[in-house]
């Protein structure tokens, strides 16, 4: 049984079952022998291991035929140059959305490539950021794609709506939320996530892309880095991490076993209104500076109003097992991620911690 609950952004918290799986096949990986790590990358075994992981995410996602499915190491941030390389074209042109550090991340690499029109970035009204709605926009109409990274984990915000962009290409970094809630594929062009957050361990990510916008890159691309390329060669140019890609189709299993995308949403909302509403019930106490329509269900990012009982808080909470709640670095404060990973008794312990901790020093 696991000591502790691990509140980290990322890599995060994956399923106890999913690790003793993993554990009791790492020396001998179904009667051949070998680890996992030790099965050639294009044999018939691990092949079986990389087709079932593309047909459960197919199946929990709904993904459409007309969509593939790639398994890429580089992490999201790669990806931040693969979609612009891939998607600008002749035009060059791109809209993307800011509404914090990754989507930031995102725009800097695109503008390597061609121009970018920040459509839009995050507001603040009494203090409290929000993400404005789509009729306040700045929309270039020949954007080769529209960017936006619908949950920012830094700062705790999260679209709850889709953008529309009729037959611009939109573009999603799902980093932190791919799985974690029922989703509509065939509205995007490109999904894309790393799987250190929601489907497994650091070192691979998951790009759905639609048959369309697979083409030639831009002249000097990377050959990796081409989206043709890994269509062609079914994610198979070169050695895949495939000890990460595994761990991913055990994690992918796992969530079909629980219910599904749709069982862990409502698992998902219940942990998170767990937390947010002792937030709201101790007002004067916790600090969230997300406007409620865009807090995230994910990372839920406070502050304490006395900003010294801050490190306190972090060093009893540890002391409880609740790991990890201290931060980022840019933003500071306290967050509580509670990815798919994370299961309901860990974020009880912590709300109960939480409102004893007002108690103690209120």
């Amino acid at each position: 049984m696991r000591k502790v609950f691990n509140f980290s952004a990322g890599p995060a918290m994956l399923p106890e079952e999913v690790l003793l799986q993993a554990q009791a096949e790492m020396l001998d990986w179904n009667h051949t022998g070998m680890s996992i790590m030790e099965l050639g990358h294009r044999g018939p075994e691990f092949k079986e291991v990389a087709d079932q992981a593309e047909a459960d995410i197919r199946e929990l996602m709904s993904i459409p035929k007309n969509y593939q499915v790639f398994f890429l190491p580089g992490g999201a941030t790669a990806q931040f140059a693969m979609v612009p390389l891939n998607l600008f074209g002749k035009n060059k042109t791109a809209d993307y959305i800011d509404t914090g550090v990754w989507s930031k991340k995102a725009i800097a690499e695109a503008s390597r490539y061609g121009t970018v029109n920040i459509a839009a970035k995050t507001q603040h009204q009494d203090h409290l950021a929000f993400i404005p709605h789509q009729n306040a926009w700045q929309i270039n109409s020949d954007a080769a794609y529209l960017h936006y990274t619908p949950n920012e984990t830094i700062d705790g915000l999260q679209f709850h709506w889709v953008p529309q962009t009729g037959n611009v290409p939109l573009v999603a970094d799902m980093t932190s939320m791919i799985l974690s809630q029922p989703i509509d594929v065939s509205q995007y062009g490109i999904i894309y996530a790393g799987a250190q957050k929601n489907i497994g361990q650091a070192g691979i990510t998951v790009v759905i892309i639609r048959d369309d916008l697979i083409g030639d890159p831009l002249p000097h691309t990377p050959t990796l880095y081409s989206y043709k390329l890994h269509a062609e060669h079914h994610s198979f140019y070169n050695t895949p991490p495939t000890y990460s890609w595994y761990i991913a189709g055990l994690v992918l299993a796992w969530m079909k076993r629980q219910g599904g995308v749709s069982a862990i949403y409502e698992k998902n909302k219940r942990n998170a209104a767990k937390l947010y509403a002792v937030i709201d019930d101790n007002q004067d106490f916790y600090l969230c500076k997300i406007m409620p329509e865009n807090r995230s269900m994910l990372n839920v990012m406070f502050y304490l109003a006395n900003e010294q009982l801050t490190p306190v808080f972090l060093e009893q909470a540890e002391k409880l097992g609740l790991t990890n709640l201290r931060g980022h670095r840019v933003s500071g404060g306290v967050r509580a991620s509670i990815y798919n990973g994370m299961p309901e008794k860990g974020v009880d312990i912590l709300a109960d911690f939480m409102r004893d901790f007002v108690k103690r020093n209120g």
